[in-house]
């Protein structure tokens, strides 16, 4: 299973975009769509800045790294809004703090209501809760009854991506309209007219 793209999306909201390196709300250096150095490169210091592209790529990159955490630890089936909602608390708290949470040990029991209450355990600093909330609600609502927000205070749900946004409605297809055959609508003799118009030989 991977992320979807329905859950990157949520998770670069929840993240934020920033090209300049910044200390995060518990002082740690930050750059991009919440790139630290603990995930790997580009090592984050003060002044480092990154092109648009550059923060892309650096995030894609970073994905990889706990799409396969999330995996590895938990060992029973999800559905893909779970799925998703797990990357993003793990992709907040770290691979390591993820593997050993309460979280994980309820879902390998087979709780998934006690795993849900579980997320929400992750709350410091408090301005983390209205995110956890978005990420618990997440877990426990599939994306056909509701899309996910990046917090629970938030008025509206992030957009679904357009490449996986309900189809346009079939329109009805419309037959060419032939020389001499009359525009109506099928009826008694239709496919005659037509067969006439193309140079067939009418039947007796």
């Amino acid at each position: 299973m991977d992320l979807s793209a329905i859950g990157k999306a949520v998770l670069v909201a929840r993240e934020g975009r920033r090209l300049h390196a910044y200390r995060d709300s518990v002082g740690i250096w930050t750059i991009g769509i919440g790139h630290t150095s603990a995930a790997g490169p580009p090592l984050v210091t003060p002044g480092l800045a990154l092109t648009p592209a550059e923060c892309d790529a650096v995030f894609d990159r970073d994905v990889v790294r706990f799409v396969a955490s999330v995996r590895a630890a938990v060992r029973r089936p999800l559905p893909q809004h779970s799925f998703d909602a797990l990357v993003s608390l793990c992709f907040n708290i770290g691979p390591a703090a993820f593997a050993r949470s309460t979280l994980v040990r309820r879902l390998d029991d087979g709780d998934a209501a006690g795993a849900a209450q579980a997320m929400m355990m992750w709350d410091r600093p408090a301005t983390l809760i209205p995110r956890r909330g978005a990420e618990q609600d997440q877990f426990q609502t599939p994306y056909a009854v509701a899309l996910p927000r990046a917090r629970r205070t938030d008025a509206t749900p992030i957009p679904a991506p357009a490449e996986i946004a309900p189809a346009r409605p079939a329109t009805r297809r419309t037959v060419p309209r032939l020389p001499g055959v009359a525009p109506a609508g099928p009826g008694p003799g239709w496919l005659a007219r037509i067969w006439v118009a193309l140079g067939g030989r009418p039947r007796a």
